[in-house]
Order: structure tokens, then sequence, then C-alpha cells
């Protein structure tokens, strides 16, 4: 998948200096696996996806081996030492980019693994018309203060919000509201170090899936790191329609008929990558007695399906799909169509397997009444 490139003076900072004891793991937190991989190389790897770079990951002192490790191979990443606060570990990030002199940054914490580029996207938009950015989330719960073990005056939940990172600045503004920073305790983020310097500090929506890992149940609840889904679809031949096979036109006597444009390849995958993250079939979300489905192409059913795996915490590991037909011949078009499936799916073309069979004239596939489509889907935890 290309990176989006927000700007190509887009730098970041991950916050990664601290200990995380209470995430009860045998190293520190941001270092532990979650999903299949270290925490901090999640939101490493969405970063350096959005083009974002450099990317410096503050660290513990004596910690290189360690971030080394769980960060090999991402472009852009450099390390530096973190300091005795979070707000000396951004500082000592900051000034390490002097000299790569970037327009913005985003600073994000490393136990916040669920970066989407969703957040990334609204956060440099709003860099725009404001020096600084954060995404927020509504309160939901009521709320009320505590006086010891007794309930005292409710808040008002509607003027709340919950704060998440990354937090998006003009990096010459926040490099000088840290350098200013003065505050008599630690800086809970670098909203407060901006806000302090007298910065205007937007607030953008944020995302469910960038709750903060904190304690050890955040870890024991990890979801597989793989998940394999089946599909399987059938369509008729008839007179008169457009054959259409994993996205690619192809010319034939006959079509598929179906209420959308019918193409059974694509409708096996999308069933596949649907029943890996247990989320129904593809008629539950595009039901054929929908007229607004009538001639649609499969296209937006596969990339509806590719979101939703992304939003499940997923991407995709491999695809191989098993068209059945006596014609036409899938031989000549196979490369074209993976071509277009690895597009669809934001993948490499080595991820996309397409693979045809008979069934020796036998049923109706071997009478030429109609096509079958079979399609596994491995999923890997993002």
């Amino acid at each position: 998948m290309k990176p989006s490139n927000p700007s190509p003076r887009t730098a970041a900072v991950i916050v990664a200096a601290g200990q995380g004891l209470r995430a009860g793991q045998p190293l520190p937190k941001q270092f532990a696996p979650w999903r299949g991989k270290p925490v901090v190389r999640h939101s490493a790897e969405a970063l350096a996806l959005a083009g974002i770079a450099p990317i410096v990951v503050a660290i513990p002192d004596g910690g290189q081996d360690l971030a080394g490790a769980a960060l090999a191979g991402v472009p852009g990443v450099r390390f530096v030492t973190g300091g005795t606060s979070r707000q000396e570990s951004v500082r000592n990030a900051l000034e390490s980019l002097v000299p790569d002199a970037p327009v913005q940054v985003l600073i994000h914490d490393a136990a916040r693994p669920g970066l989407g580029q969703n957040v990334i996207d609204r956060l440099v938009a709003a860099l725009e018309v404001l020096p600084g950015a954060i995404p927020v989330l509504p309160v939901v719960d009521s709320l009320a203060e505590a006086r010891g073990d007794v309930m005292g005056a409710p808040a008002r939940r509607e003027a709340l919000r919950r704060v998440q990172t990354p937090q998006a600045f003009r990096f010459a503004d926040i490099l000088a509201a840290h350098r200013a920073w003065q505050g008599s305790s630690e800086a809970g983020d670098d909203a407060q170090v901006a806000q302090a310097a007298g910065l205007a500090v937007g607030l953008v929506e944020g995302d469910e899936k960038l709750h903060k890992l904190t304690f050890a149940e955040d870890f024991a609840a990890q979801a597989a790191p793989i998940r394999v889904g089946m599909g399987y679809d059938v369509h008729r031949l008839a007179d008169g329609e457009e054959l259409w096979l994993c996205g690619v036109r192809i010319d034939h006597p006959r079509g598929l008929a179906g209420h959308s444009d019918a193409d059974v390849a694509i409708h096996a995958l999308v069933d596949a990558m649907l029943g890996a993250i247990c989320a129904g079939d593809i008629g539950s979300h595009f039901p054929p007695s929908d007229p607004q489905w009538k001639g649609a192409s499969s296209d937006r059913f596969l990339a509806h399906a590719v979101t939703l795996v992304n939003e499940a915490g997923y991407r995709i590991g491999n695809v191989d799909l098993t068209i059945v037909c006596e014609a036409p011949r899938i031989g000549p078009h196979r490369e074209a169509m993976r071509t277009r499936l690895a597009e669809l799916l934001g993948t490499d073309i080595a991820a996309v397997s397409v693979k045809a069979t008979t069934t020796e004239r036998l049923g109706f596939t071997g009478r030429g009444e109609g096509i079958a489509a079979q399609a596994v889907a491995t999923l890997l935890a993002q």
C-alpha cells in the first residue's frame, strides 16, 4: 500500500521511554508483544505507512537493544534517550529534530498502538488553520467529583472530552513551548505544554481503537494473531450479461447474472474476509433486496470488507482464490486478476493467489450453466 505522505516535512515523535510496570509484563510494555508484534512497532509502522519521516523514538536509558529489535526494518526510525519525565523525553526528541527542520510534528504515546490513517489525516488537516490539534472522544458515562468515599458535585460530561494521542503541532511552536515550560508539576501531555505557551489547540475526532494499554488485562485480552475465513459463491451464466471476475472484465458470449455485477470471485473473497472476523456474510452487508446495489461494482463490496478487517485490528496476510468453470479459460487473465485484487486489497501481489479448475464436465459448472468460486483469506493482527 502506498503511503499517503501528508507532508514531505512532517516528522513524528513516539514516547517510549517509560517502564510500564502496571502492565505486568516481563519487559517495558512498549516493547512487549501485543497482537503479534511489539507494542511500539504498531504505531511506528502506521506513521511510516503515512509517509511520515523521520520518526524519533524516545527510549529508556540502556534500551537501545530492545528498541532496535522491536523496530527493525521500520523506515525512518531513529532513537533518542528519554528523560526522567514524559515532558523531558518529548523535549529531547524535539531537540534532535532541529537539524531536520520539519514544518509539523506528531507526538504519540507508544502505549496507544491502534493508530489509524483516519486520525493522522484529521490532525494534519487541522494544522492548516491552528498551531496544534489533538484527537478526542466524548465522555459517555455520568461523572461526579469524589470527596473521599462520598459523592461530591456532579460534572457536566457534555463539556468534557477524553484526550488521546498523537497530538499534532507546528514544529517551531511546540519546540518553543517545551523550551519555555516551567510548570510546577509534570505536564500530562503536550497539549498542556502548548496551552501554557498560549497556543490554540484544536479538537478533532479520535478513535476508540487508540485506547491506552495500561494493565495486564489489556495484554491478556489480545486478538488472535492469525485468523482464517472461507468463502464460496455461485452465479449462473446468462445471455446479455457482462462477465466480471476478480474485478476484471472478460470478453465472453455470456456473463454472470446477479443483483450486482455478479463477480462471483470477489463475492467469495468478501465472504472469506468477513468470515475471518466473524462479521456475517456479503448478503447481510449488501442485501440483494436493496435496489441501491442493483448493478453495483463488486469492488465496493471488497473495499467495505477491507475496512472492516482493518477496524477489527487485522490486515491481509494472503488470499487464495479458486474459480470453477469450463469456460472461459482463466489462465490468460490470471495476472491481471491478481494485480487488480492486490490493488483493491491494498496488499502486495505476492499475497494474492488466483487458480482455476474444472469439474470434468460434471454438475452445473461442467454443463456451462454457471461459475463457482471458493476463497480462503488469512488475516494477521496489526
